[in-house]
């Protein structure tokens, strides 16, 4: 059981976060505890859900911002998140497990994703303080100006999920994924 209440359904949650938990409804078919949750607050779930739909738009591909969010969730220790993108990385990213698995550490077995995932995987353990040499390396993989402002959008966007879930102990509502141990 979460730490704070999460909203049963749509219709518990603030009035306020009502439209956009009804999006999200009609995207994928149901609302994920992680929004129910965070739609206790509605500038929260404006801000995930506007930061989300922002980043959908951009430039890194679909698997490669399932990557980064695996990576993150495992060095970040966040069930949830190992559950639910493993669940979605698999289902719509198309992930096999031995690409799921070397996600979770922080790297990929197709290279140019690689460099994307070990970019986010230092930022993490840096916490931003990287060197110009991480810069040059995932530029040298392929990856311009605008993906790089990117792949540290979705670093800060999975912190943010990974720190809710972690926090609030947001119950799993995926098949469950533990992380590693230490």
């Amino acid at each position: 059981m979460s730490r704070i209440p999460t909203p049963a359904t749509i219709e518990d949650a603030p009035e306020e976060s009502r439209p956009i938990l009804e999006t999200i409804k009609k995207q994928i078919g149901s609302v994920p505890n992680i929004f129910r949750l965070v739609s206790n607050s509605p500038a929260a779930l404006t801000g995930l859900a506007s930061l989300q739909g922002a980043l959908a738009k951009g430039k890194l591909a679909p698997a490669t911002r399932e990557r980064i969010a695996l990576a993150m969730a495992e060095a970040n220790g966040c069930d949830y998140c190992l559950s639910a993108h493993t669940f979605t990385g698999t289902k719509f990213a198309k992930l096999d497990a031995d690409e799921i698995f070397a996600n979770r550490r922080g790297t990929s077995n197709d290279p140019k994703a690689a460099a994307a995932v070990e970019f986010a995987r230092a930022l993490t353990t840096t916490r931003g303080a990287i060197g110009p040499e991480e810069i040059a390396k995932v530029r040298s993989a392929g990856y311009a100006d605008a993906e790089i402002v990117e792949i540290i959008a979705h670093v800060a966007l999975n912190t943010f999920t990974n720190y809710i879930n972690e926090a609030l102990e947001t119950e799993i509502d995926f098949p469950r994924i533990d992380k590693a141990a230490a």
